[in-house]
């Protein structure tokens, strides 16, 4: 079984993300809310410094409940920045508070999450036809626009190559190899 050149010889919870998650359209609100602040979260790391991290991020963040998230006051982020668990970095973890608040604005206005998400795609995934990992963007004109926006809304921690990888991740792009297992199977 062939994996995108990224997911080969690493840990295997990284390949096992590989496997079931990167690429897989996301729909659900809170799991798309997750993507955002994790995302943010790793700007400078590795994305697997995070996904070791997951299940603590889920457990500080209240399994990513926007509502609760965006009710966090100074003595809960006192406790965040305490937490050895996630990673204690004052400005990422203020603006998963500040993004919370933008995020249930956004639901306000267009009903969900996703539905204003997707709109940036069409509400299909992009398939694209990768080659090998040279040929990934770090950003396109779609994340450029949607990374605009959430800026405009007032999001932080959302630049264009964040989101990028925040649209991989939850598979508004399909940005598998072509010769990965996952890339036919996702372009169904």
């Amino acid at each position: 079984m062939r994996r995108c050149g990224w997911a080969t010889d690493v840990f295997d919870e990284y390949a096992a993300y590989h496997d079931a998650e990167w690429g897989v359209p996301v729909h659900d609100d809170r799991t798309l809310f997750e993507f955002l602040i994790l995302e943010g979260a790793q700007a400078g790391l590795s994305w697997s410094t995070i996904l070791k991290k997951r299940k603590n991020y889920r457990r500080a963040f209240d399994r990513f409940d926007m509502r609760k998230v965006a009710r966090y006051d100074e003595r809960k982020i006192r406790s965040l920045l305490a937490d050895a668990g996630i990673v204690r970095n004052n400005l990422k973890i203020r603006a998963a508070v500040k993004n919370a608040r933008v995020a249930l604005a956004i639901v306000e206005e267009f009903g969900s999450l996703d539905a204003y998400l997707w709109g940036f795609v069409g509400g299909k995934p992009i398939i694209n036809h990768i080659r090998s990992m040279k040929e990934i963007p770090a950003r396109t004109d779609r994340s450029d626009a949607l990374a605009k926006d959430l800026k405009q809304r007032g999001m932080t921690f959302v630049g264009s190559t964040i989101i990028y990888a925040f649209m991989q991740a939850v598979g508004m792009v399909n940005d598998h190899e072509v010769s990965c297992f996952r890339h036919k199977q996702l372009a169904k």
